[in-house]
């Protein structure tokens, strides 16, 4: 990947006022930012300690006084030289600082970072490969406890040691095929010799262990969007603020009170879940949409969002009203719901309605009944949601993975199970080996491209650019 090597300069910590801020350099020589900005030669810094000093403008006087920390390269975040300087956390003398490093950093030709630059330049380094390195953005964005768990750990390297066990199990039996393709006038069975078939079973086994981890990091760290939908006034909102334990959404007897999405993330048993909560669903009034006079332009534009917010869902709470039953309009909206998405019925106020809470779950569609003005039922509810997540409460280390993780994973199984069907002898007792290497050669790519090793160029440049500035 290529690369300008130029020295960078970022305000490292995030925006606005705090107790301390950072500004961190990157780069192969930069001494004389050193010199000019904390007025110290090669000699007086010790790598790796912290040297309390004044920061210097240009003409000598004092911006802010702080610690001077050099990193000498190799042994550093980025593999390069860094330079961290600590001050005090006001965004201005911050500004003020970040100046006076880029202006003294001319002759080295010292440049304002670009997101995620610093962990670029680690990756390219060889100081961390590509799992390590997104596992840097996500225990930064870690919205739970278990998600900033789970991260740390592939940071540490752990998801990363798994993936390269897989690889060298599948280039180990790669090896052995190709080996017995390029000696095919011995006679040996090989499929039975090396236990090939064997090996092979064990690989898909461990692979699929990996992937069932993977898939619920990538819960923890992505969260599940359920989207609450349904006529006006039928407890959208007030479920939505019984989950969040707040009142996040305003609740009236008026129909139509929410006009644009409301989001709120919540935790169930360490899963994160994105409530949705939306405008109320009808068209025009009339027999099929009892709730009064059709909606003007305003909640129109909010209806529109509601489906919008609907064709992205994992999953849809479609709410109904208990003591009314269900209506034509109901049956309307469900029929727009997308096809392939978990449909959970929610049939609320049952304080009113006379029935019990109960979960009655179907082939197509669960049905549950509860209150939310008498938070009744709700358990059932939380349960649910649970189950349609596939969330299992486990000892077990999950990966904090992202959706490239377990498309390669995925794809990687692919190749596996083709592989199988060519080690299998045909009729006439042939094995395709050659078609059996080629499928072993294509996963171990596809694992491969995890850490990094066959990732193209433009995807690299899509997974830093998200990072934020400094890191």
């Amino acid at each position: 990947m290529s690369l300008d090597a130029s020295p960078i300069a970022a305000i490292a910590t995030a925006p606005g006022r705090g107790g301390i801020g950072v500004v961190r350099l990157s780069g192969k020589n930069l001494w004389p930012v050193i010199s000019a900005v904390c007025g110290k030669q090669p000699e007086q810094m010790q790598p790796r300690y912290a040297t309390y000093l004044p920061f210097l403008r240009a003409d000598g006087s004092v911006i802010d006084q702080g610690l001077a920390i050099y990193f000498k390269a190799p042994h550093s975040y980025t593999g390069e030289d860094v330079l961290e300087l600590q001050g005090h956390g006001g965004p201005v003398v911050l500004q003020m600082l970040l100046a006076r490093c880029l202006e003294a950093g001319q002759e080295i030709d010292l440049r304002m970072a670009q997101p995620g630059e610093f962990t670029q330049r680690a990756f390219l380094n060889d100081k961390l490969d590509l799992a390590q390195a997104e596992a840097v953005a996500d225990l930064i964005d870690a919205s739970t406890e278990a998600a900033a768990r789970s991260a740390s750990e592939s940071l540490s390297g752990e998801f990363s040691r798994v993936v390269h066990a897989l690889v060298r199990q599948v280039t180990d039996l790669r090896m052995l095929v190709e080996a017995t393709l390029d000696f095919p006038e011995e006679e040996i069975d090989f499929l039975e010799q090396s236990d090939a078939r064997g090996q092979l079973a064990r690989v898909r086994d461990t692979l699929a262990q990996v992937f069932a981890q993977a898939a619920q990091g990538a819960l923890l760290r992505d969260g599940l969007n359920v989207v609450l939908a349904g006529q006006p006034n039928v407890g959208k909102s007030s479920l939505l603020n019984v989950l969040a334990g707040a009142d996040v959404a305003i609740v009236t007897a008026i129909a139509g009170t929410t006009r644009d999405k409301v989001t709120q993330t919540i935790q169930i048993e360490g899963m994160p879940l994105n409530i949705i909560d939306t405008a109320g669903i009808r068209e025009g009034g009339g027999a099929d949409f009892d709730t009064g006079p059709g909606p003007d332009e305003v909640e129109r534009i909010g209806i529109e969002r509601t489906w919008g917010e609907v064709a992205k869902a994992d999953v849809i709470l479609h709410m109904m009203d208990a003591d009314r039953g269900p209506t034509r309009a109901d049956e309307k909206i469900a029929l727009r719901f997308p096809s392939g998405v978990p449909i959970i019925r929610i049939w609320n106020k049952i304080d009113r309605s006379g029935h019990k809470p109960a979960i009655d779950a179907m082939p197509d569609v669960t049905h549950i009944y509860l209150s939310a003005a008498e938070r009744t039922g709700m358990d059932l509810l939380r349960t649910e949601l649970l189950r349609v997540a596939g969330w299992r409460q486990t000892t077990e280390s999950r990966y904090l993975a992202r959706e490239r993780h377990l498309i390669a994973l995925k794809a990687a199984g692919g190749h596996l199970d083709r592989a199988a069907e060519h080690a299998t002898p045909d009729r006439g007792g042939d094995q395709k080996l050659e078609l059996f290497a080629e499928e072993l050669r294509l996963a171990q790519e596809r694992l491969s491209s995890i850490t990094g090793r066959f990732t193209p160029d433009d995807l690299l440049g899509v997974i830093f650019s998200r990072f934020c500035i400094g890191k």
